[in-house]
């Protein structure tokens, strides 16, 4: 899958642009806080729906605006295709796929399957489970439209079920209601956690070999899918669990709190792992998601690096370039000394100020 032309319209700090796309190496370099990354968040936010930032609509749209306009030309095993999207401020995004409006966000996913990679994702590891139960639902979104279905049925039930509790406390008749939202938290809870299981099971078979190398052969790493409660057990769990949930007025189990972990040498390296494990982890699993997703949709995703190399000491940075010559990626940095360092070939230049996007030979 190939990314062609990109087109916004004020989107960010863009009022127009428009940008033809090599299949290779894309290369944006400039000054911080110049619209480097607002590029590569149109580029997510269009064929995922969502800012790889969580940034809501109205705050992509260019100050002034009431919306912001992005398309973006696609090949997909020479099937073409266009994606236009338009953010308002007070409603709903619109979305057209070759001119057609479309429904449902779902109807979107697997057009362009993308990876994106940020300094922030280095941090996967050490942070909170949110952000890891993200990292599992951003991806699973992009490959499984069941999963969709499913993640969104069981956040709409966990969100009624709360307001539910919270009702409580001036009307404890409707207690008894509570047993149809735990039959759908339940039915629904089952589905998030088996795919959750599946995804997390395939993606530890990529990453060990892939960490083994980058560790030079010195560490052993495994991904283990932490589920708050398992699928089978949920709907017990969920009556055993009513007295505290109803004393804390929220729902206190399923998969809203699920967590994954990684073991290297036997060693949970969330709480005791250095930095520079924790670095390689989570490098490990972008270039193991990227993996994942050619052997399930028999075909590369796009890959967005915003300001990695930076992030990464020498070793790192070969082992991510190596990695990554075969696919189409779109790259942020403020200089190209790295790449010229490891002689990696660039397909597309274009420097970035306040804005403006200038192409360089």
């Amino acid at each position: 899958m190939i990314i062609e032309s990109i087109e916004l319209k004020n989107y960010r700090n863009y009022e127009n642009l428009q940008l033809e796309l090599s299949p290779g190496t894309n290369i944006f370099y400039g000054d911080n806080a110049q619209g480097k990354t607002n590029i590569l968040e149109s580029v997510y936010v269009c064929c995922t729906t969502k800012s790889h930032k969580g940034s809501k609509d109205k705050e992509m749209i260019r100050f002034g605006e009431d919306e912001a306009h992005i398309k973006l030309t696609v090949r997909k095993q020479d099937v073409p295709y266009r994606i236009d999207m338009h953010l308002k401020k007070n409603k709903a995004k619109g979305i057209a796929i070759n001119g057609i409006p479309i429904r449902k966000a779902s109807e979107l996913f697997g057009i362009v399957n993308v990876v994106f990679f940020s300094p922030e994702d280095l941090n996967i590891i050490k942070n909170g489970p949110a952000e890891r139960r993200r990292f599992l639902d951003l991806e699973l979104c992009q490959l499984n439209k069941l999963y969709v279905h499913g993640l969104i049925q069981y956040n709409r039930v966990v969100t009624q079920r709360n307001k539910l509790l919270k009702e409580l406390s001036f009307h404890p008749e409707y207690e008894e209601t509570l047993d149809i939202w735990d039959l759908q938290l339940a039915q629904y809870g089952r589905q998030v956690i088996e795919y959750r299981t599946d995804f997390v099971k395939q993606l530890n078979e990529m990453i060990v070999g892939i960490h083994n190398q980058l560790s030079g052969g010195k560490e052993h790493l495994e991904i283990f899918y932490e589920p708050n409660v398992e699928a089978e057990k949920l709907e017990d769990a969920l009556a055993k669990n009513r007295d505290s949930d109803l004393r804390q007025r929220t729902t206190g189990i399923g998969p809203h709190r699920d967590d994954i972990s990684f073991i290297v040498n036997g060693i949970d390296i969330r709480r005791f792992g250095s930095q520079g494990q924790q670095r390689t982890a989570a490098l490990s699993l972008k270039l193991a998601e990227i993996e994942l997703v050619k052997y399930l949709v028999k075909d590369y995703p796009v890959l967005l690096l915003d300001d990695v190399l930076s992030e990464l000491d020498g070793s790192r940075q070969e082992h991510l370039l190596a990695g990554i010559d075969h696919i189409q990626t779109m790259i942020t940095c403020t200089g190209l000394e790295d790449f010229l360092s490891h002689r990696f070939p660039i397909d597309k230049i274009y420097k970035v100020v306040e804005g403006t996007v200038s192409g360089e030979n």
